[in-house]
């Protein structure tokens, strides 16, 4: 045998002895990485401050008490509301044309705390409604549960052309309850343009 019809069988043989060993698992050590710290947003005096909604829409004022929250990416605004009976949320979230509809949107937030889908025709029966300062909001009560525990929804909904605000207060019940008033009042604060 010639050394040249002999290389490919030593570099066949080669490749094959140094390709059969046992795969073995690896054990590193990775040092835990930190991570950065998160922004809050600093408490604010709301009471006498309008919070433009950062694209010329619409503007409020929150209550005093209510502290204001960084906004998020789906939030227009956000707010903690705080009193002797727990922590509640409120958010304010704003998406283009009707989002589905009333009715879909209301029974998403009944889900959220435990009742059951309203059908089309206990709508209206299930609706209040708010005019101020040139707008008309669709004002929602809901009391169902939450994570084992009597919760509560405050909702209003406006349309505007082309798109929908939501402004939902939800947390424990007895929170929400005694916050009704002060949302009521916030609500009158809102204005357009």
């Amino acid at each position: 045998m010639s050394r040249r019809s002999a290389l490919p069988f030593v570099l066949a043989a080669a490749s094959l002895l140094t390709s059969c060993r046992e795969a073995r698992v690896g054990h590193y050590r990775v040092p835990k990485e930190t991570p950065p710290p998160a922004a809050t947003a600093p408490a604010t005096d709301m009471a006498s401050t309008a919070v433009p909604t950062g694209d010329g829409q619409l503007t409020w004022t929150a209550p005093a008490a209510w502290i204001a929250k960084a906004p998020g990416a789906m939030r227009k605004g956000s707010y903690a509301i705080r009193n002797e009976a727990g922590e509640a949320d409120l958010s304010i979230t704003a998406f283009p044309g009707d989002t589905g509809g009333l009715l879909a949107n209301l029974n998403r937030w009944r889900g959220q705390i435990g009742l059951a889908p309203l059908a089309p025709a206990e709508l209206e029966a299930n609706l209040d409604h708010l005019d101020a300062n040139g707008l008309h909001f669709e004002i929602v009560d809901f009391a169902g549960t939450a994570n084992g525990a009597p919760a509560r929804i405050l909702g209003a909904v406006l349309n505007r052309p082309g798109e929908t605000w939501f402004f939902k207060l939800m947390g424990p019940a007895a929170t929400v309850a005694g916050e009704k008033p002060a949302f009521a009042a916030f609500l009158q604060t809102v204005k357009a343009p």
